[in-house]
């Protein structure tokens, strides 16, 4: 769902946990949001009257709901059930390859590729497929690859308080690829590490 998509309050990144108002805004209505489709639809050149384009504006509302959900969630309300019985399990607990789909905030592209996240549980841990959930949550929001290292990073370290953390993501970026410079390749991987797994 967009930012918009209903009069409640959001929470919006660059902090995981407190709402942000919309500031009284109306937000658009679903029909606004086609027309600007079609708008664009014809500011490219194309007929949004032809058969292949008729239900195009549509569909676009309905994908972009779905890549940016992430605006109606709390990621951290994903940790908030965790488990001490780890019979003295004292080291690092890694998820690698986690499949990572987002959308770049400058061009509003996708950005895909993988995630590796790893933290040193102090004496308690998380299901594991929460820390997946906890990276989808902040990717489907318009994002840099910077942003989002941190924002899971951080989250993990604020709601679990492990001993430590580390994040790798490895991504193309399609603004790169198809809109810009159009070279292949080139992959961004920023890390970010917390507490014992800094060095």
């Amino acid at each position: 769902m967009t930012p918009y998509d209903d009069s409640d309050t959001k929470t919006l990144k660059g902090d995981h946990s407190t709402p942000v108002e919309t500031h009284g805004d109306p937000r658009p209505t679903r029909s606004e949001a086609e027309a600007a489709v079609e708008l664009l639809l014809r500011w490219a050149g194309d007929d949004p009257t032809r058969e292949g384009l008729v239900g195009t504006p549509g569909r676009v509302a309905r994908a972009w709901q779905e890549f940016c959900v992430g605006y109606t969630e709390d990621p951290a309300s994903l940790l908030s059930s965790t488990f001490e019985e780890v019979e003295g399990y004292d080291d690092m607990v890694m998820l690698r390859n986690i499949r990572l789909e987002s959308h770049c905030e400058h061009h509003m592209v996708p950005i895909l590729g993988v995630a590796h996240i790893a933290y040193m549980p102090d004496r308690r841990v998380v299901g594991i497929s929460k820390l997946a959930r906890v990276l989808d949550s902040f990717a489907r929001r318009l994002q840099t690859q910077e942003t989002l290292t941190a924002q899971v990073a951080e989250c993990i370290q604020s709601e679990l308080r492990p001993r430590g953390v580390a994040l790798l993501i490895d991504a193309q970026h399609q603004c790169c690829t198809s809109c810009l410079c159009k070279s292949s390749g080139q992959v961004v991987a920023p890390s970010w590490r917390m507490g014992k797994l800094c060095t």
